[in-house]
């Protein structure tokens, strides 16, 4: 199958119906819009933007899509250039065409190419987006230097929810888990490093680095609760195994603290999330 292909496919699967509401891939394409536009991940992407880049006006979105951060960026008045290499009404490029004309978007341009091989003038974004993209990059290192040549001196560049592996049997693990590789065939993964040595080496500087965990950007579409939960959850059940060797002290916070501390126990292992996605953020020197 195509991406287009499996797309409309899992649209008539109701196993697939919650993967269709939290990826944005519903048929509307303004609803997928409406809720992106309205998320904890846009909110917490623009909290960034505004850190790092107060006065930015030009955004390059790369690997669009359906066109909901383009779309979205677009709605808030920025002057956005959408990259998307499928031209399909359903997930690519002529999606966001139809999207930039029912919402009267003069402020947004698109383009269907790969980001290996942008036609685009050198030191003229002030952030180039990439989300969910930068991991299907055919070549990582041209991905990357072409990013980075489009942005201005001191330009702001966002990785978002790529998928970082630690090895080949992780990422083998990722490629058996992953809900639609099976059908179409075109999911990938780095490991983190990877990402870092390509991003450093197009001539950007690292300033952060966002684990699984740390973001919401990352974890969505579970919540800040859900993952409070599982904290919970793996800790009650470190209380209940040290109870029979510490009595009450198993109940005393700073004693489960320091058992995690010395044990290096973690109730939160990414491990136990194959593929499990990082963001990065950099700055053109």
């Amino acid at each position: 199958m195509t991406w287009e292909e499996t797309i409309e496919y899992i649209r008539t699967k109701p196993e697939y119906t919650n993967l269709v509401k939290d990826a944005y891939f519903d048929a509307d394409l303004n609803l997928n819009v409406d809720r992106f536009y309205n998320s904890e991940e846009f909110k917490a992407t623009l909290q960034i933007i505004k850190t790092y880049t107060k006065d930015a006006t030009t955004i390059l979105d790369i690997g669009s899509g359906n066109g909901i951060a383009s779309v979205s960026f677009a709605k808030l008045g920025y002057e956005v250039t959408s990259i998307e290499p499928d031209t399909s009404s359903t997930i690519g490029a002529n999606a966001i065409e139809q999207l930039k004309i029912k919402n009267n978007l003069n402020n947004l341009k698109i383009y269907s190419s790969y980001a290996e091989d942008l036609d685009l003038p050198e030191n003229y974004f002030d952030i180039v987006y990439v989300r969910q993209a930068m991991h299907h990059a055919n070549n990582l290192d041209q991905f990357i230097k072409e990013c980075v040549r489009v942005l201005k001196p001191n330009g702001l560049l966002l990785t978002i929810r790529d998928h970082v592996i630690y090895d080949e049997e992780d990422k083998q693990r990722f490629l058996e888990v992953h809900p639609l590789h099976k059908y179409y065939g075109g999911e990938n993964a780095f490991t983190a490093s990877e990402y870092k040595h390509a991003i450093t080496k197009a001539g950007a500087t690292l300033i952060k680095e966002l684990k699984f965990f740390d973001s919401i950007i990352n974890y969505a579409p579970l919540t800040a609760e859900a993952i409070e939960d599982i904290k919970k959850e793996k800790t009650n059940y470190l209380k209940k195994r040290l109870k029979s060797k510490l009595g009450f002290l198993a109940n005393i916070p700073f004693i489960i603290e320091l058992v995690k501390k010395i044990k290096g126990i973690n109730t939160l292992e990414e491990k136990n999330f194959p593929g499990r996605m990082y963001s990065f953020i950099a700055r053109k020197q």
